[in-house]
């Protein structure tokens, strides 16, 4: 069943912020204010993830309203006009599932996925798709067994094509679980948390290696949660243990986000310096920086984040603070890759334009960013933008691909587009809408920023599209030490490295993109022969083999 609920009041703030010496004006607007559920409270909860779609409006849950009090899916365009799409328990028993609190995202079918923490056939959630009209489908019904339970978070696209997802597992002495949802709607769990690697696990992110890298609030060493890696095929690795108060933080909530240093950011809800919460970044190899530690001494800070941090176009974290700030109503916060912390927005000030941010903020591709509030009881809770005159961009929804492959792409003006680039290097391409297009990767592409002419001017995305090498020839599978090979595929101009059977580099010269020839090293072993540039390894089918 489809309602919609008409924008009943707007409060727009205009507030003119110093930024490094100069004046900048930055606007807020209230664009939406929830209604009350059963529950006392609105229904937006964290951690729901807010989704730029297709068409180029936002999508999200909501866990507690709907026509039976069991959550939806909805629609907010970017003037805050909502549209429940799909009210959950309509089925007998809620065989659909309930309480969805994780938000949805955008797959590559332009559907959208997400999970309920209650109902199924299981009694203990599901993994659902939903199409944009509104038509459900379940793709896994959590049973408390195996596949522990209570999937908070909603699920990933992962550049492979499957789905992933972490359920929290609170029944029975479980931890939690990471599993995996095939094209073909196949689920499997790849890794049991044993409370040593973590327990309660936050969704991760993939990082460009090609691994999984996420939080855990419990568990690990002290309890407090951990930073883990996760590969594709459920190897963990702790990387960081948390200590809590007055260290390093502790209970890390929210989804890591990578920056353009390759390392990842998050925030945690407790500890550091006041025990209010903390900033952080860890490297892929577990190197941990603290970067701020919140502190509310004067009134200013936000304290308590939940939302964990968003990467904005320029490069900087945006974040919400669930308290604390002038009104202790909660604070928008922005820090640098460096830790330098700013407050944005302290909520309820001047006037109560909404209270309790616990949900993440999502840039949308016009600049702005969109963002919800929890509120409590008495009311409170709204959809907002926050226009800091950051300019348009484009977002690519997978960052990955060979030559030859698909790139879906999200922004605005594209049926004026005139052409697009990768890295630089032409590409054909099809408007499908004025905020969505598709773009074939080009021969002779390499790793690094896509850009859409359009008649005002040239959209460029925020992180690097990675190129994949492909080898699919060697002139030669088998020699001495000291033999020459050439080695044909594509995506070569960027090689950084070649090596035969081991990590033993191999001296080697770049004659095309298409061609690169080495020689076999010194300690080479028998293998296959890799061929790394920075989109990723390309790996040879054929073996190499080392002769005396």
């Amino acid at each position: 069943m489809k309602s919609m609920l008409v924008l009943t009041n707007s409060l727009v703030l205009i507030l003119v912020l110093a930024a490094a010496g100069t004046l900048r004006a930055q606007t807020y607007t209230v664009l939406y204010t929830y209604p009350g559920t059963d529950r006392n409270n609105s229904g937006v909860l964290a951690p729901q993830i807010m989704s730029q779609g297709r068409d180029g409006n936002l999508y999200s849950t909501i866990a507690t309203n709907g026509i039976e009090n069991a959550g939806t899916v909805y629609q907010m365009t970017t003037s805050g006009q909502y549209t429940a799409l799909y009210n959950f328990c309509v089925q007998t028993k809620c065989a659909d599932g309930a309480y969805p609190q994780g938000g949805v995202v955008l797959g590559y079918d332009g559907n959208f996925y997400g999970t309920t923490q209650g109902g199924g056939t299981g009694g203990a959630g599901t993994a659902f798709r939903l199409t944009p009209s509104g038509t459900l489908t379940n793709l896994w019904s959590f049973g408390n067994q195996t596949d522990d339970s209570v999937p908070n978070y909603t699920l990933l696209p992962g550049q492979d094509g499957n789905l992933y997802g972490v359920s929290i597992g609170q029944y029975n002495g479980q931890y939690g679980a990471f599993f995996r949802i095939t094209p073909a709607d196949k689920f499997s769990v790849l890794l049991d948390f044993n409370f040593t690697d973590g327990a309660v696990p936050n969704l991760p992110t993939q990082g460009t290696d090609g691994n999984f890298y996420g939080t855990a609030e419990l568990g690990g060493s002290s309890n407090l949660g951990v930073i883990y890696k996760i590969t594709p095929t459920g190897k963990i690795t702790v990387l960081h243990n948390f200590a809590g108060y007055p260290s390093d933080g502790g209970s890390p909530v929210g989804i890591l986000v990578q920056g353009s240093d390759g390392s990842f950011y998050g925030a945690t809800y407790r500890g550091g310096t006041k025990n209010q919460g903390t900033i952080f970044k860890i490297s892929p190899s577990g190197k941990y920086t603290l970067l701020y530690s919140f502190n509310d001494t004067s009134g200013n800070d936000g304290i308590q984040p939940l939302a964990g941090l968003t990467r904005g176009s320029d490069g900087s974290f945006y974040g919400a603070a669930s308290s604390g700030g002038t009104k202790n109503a909660g604070a928008i916060f922005k820090v640098t890759p460096a830790g330098q912390e700013s407050v944005l927005l302290n909520f309820c000030d001047p006037t109560c334009n909404g209270f309790s941010p616990q949900t993440p903020l999502v840039q949308h591709t016009t600049g702005a960013f969109y963002g919800n509030t929890t509120g409590n009881s008495l009311g409170g809770s709204v959809f907002y933008r926050l226009d800091l005159g950051l300019p348009p961009f484009v977002n690519m929804v997978n960052w990955e691909g060979k030559v030859g492959g698909t790139v879906e792409i999200l922004g605005q003006g594209f049926t004026s587009a005139s052409k697009v680039t990768f890295n630089g290097v032409p590409a054909t391409f099809t408007a499908i809408s004025d905020t969505f297009l598709t773009a074939t990767i080009p021969a002779g592409a390499t790793t690094g920023l896509v850009s859409v002419k359009e008649p005002g001017g040239t959209l460029k995305s925020t992180s690097k599209f990675l190129v994949t090498p492909v080898i699919t020839n060697l002139d030669k599978t088998s020699g001495p030490v000291g033999t020459t090979v050439v080695i044909t595929g594509q995506s070569f101009t960027q090689a950084v490295g070649v090596g035969f059977g081991d990590r033993v580099p191999a001296q080697f010269t770049v004659n095309s993109d298409t061609q690169v020839t080495a020689v076999v090293p010194v300690g080479a072993k028998t293998g296959p022969v890799g061929v790394k540039t920075p989109g990723g390894t390309a790996i040879s089918k054929q073996i190499f083999t080392l002769t005396q």
